[in-house]
């Protein structure tokens, strides 16, 4: 497949996908977030991906952004679909069924705060700057901002940064929970490569079904998450990884999983 504004990277199990519109920070509008819907689809597809990061071309910006001169002139109904749109393709990247690092580089802001919190860990370069800066222009969050950084971070931190608009520096972000790791810049992508590749050995279906039980738990009561919980870990064991992992751990060796 080819994109007008992705670049991909294949590495054996791992793909690198970097938004590629340096030249307005790569900011997201819908040519691009089409561009995501159809690689994601694809991605989600193909059992020889493993694992996913996701960039910004350059060292300013992952995502600057949505593109504000689509913004400014939708309608009122048009304005909620573009939200729907923007919120179905992050919520394919959140229950993509593997794990996507975003490694943050630069400017996270707006939509691309939004993308960061889809993805399911997030690497931080020192100079990354987070924010939900659409109260400025009088808007609010339209790709799940609002509910996302929340989850992330808790109300009361969250509608502070959402009321005021303010950045978020790199080492608050980690305070505060909303990314895992800060780097140095130049180190960005090789810890982010170092980690997927520690994720791609995992077992896959169990790195599936933890991705879902984790999602889906947070939505429903404890009583239900513990209910799928173990739904979940009674089809694990009739998986031969199930059986090469703890035959692997007896027999004090690697395990070599297959995803079967």
């Amino acid at each position: 497949m080819t994109f007008d504004n992705l670049l991909i990277e294949r590495d054996g199990a791992l793909v690198i996908v970097t938004i590629n519109r340096p030249a307005v920070l790569n900011a997201l509008d819908t040519p691009t977030t089409d561009d995501l819907r159809r690689l994601m689809t694809d991605l989600q597809d193909d059992a020889s991906v493993r694992v996913v990061i996701v960039t910004g071309a350059g060292d300013k910006s992952f995502v600057a952004g949505a593109d504000i001169n689509e913004l400014v002139a939708l309608t009122p109904v048009e304005a909620r679909e573009h939200a729907r749109r923007g919120q179905q393709v992050f919520d394919l990247i959140e229950h993509l069924g593997k794990p996507v690092i975003a490694a943050v580089n630069g400017f996270a802001l707006g939509g691309g705060c939004e993308l960061a919190m889809a993805c399911t860990l997030r690497i931080a370069a020192e100079d990354a700057r987070f924010g939900q800066p659409e109260i400025n222009l009088g808007l609010i969050p339209g790709f799940a901002g609002t509910q996302r950084l929340a989850r992330l971070v808790g109300k009361g931190v969250a509608l502070e940064i959402l009321l005021t608009g303010r950045q978020v520096k790199a080492d608050e972000a980690l305070r505060i929970g909303l990314v895992n790791k800060v780097v140095p810049p130049a180190s960005l992508l090789d810890e982010a490569r170092a980690l997927a590749l520690q994720l791609a050995a995992q077992a896959p279906i169990a790195s599936r079904f933890i991705l879902d039980a984790v999602n889906h738990g947070l939505e429903v009561p404890f009583v239900e998450g513990q209910a799928l919980e173990a739904t979940l870990f009674g089809m694990i064991a009739s998986t031969a990884d199930m059986r090469e992992g703890t035959r692997a751990f007896l027999e004090k060796r690697k395990a070599r999983f297959k995803g079967e």
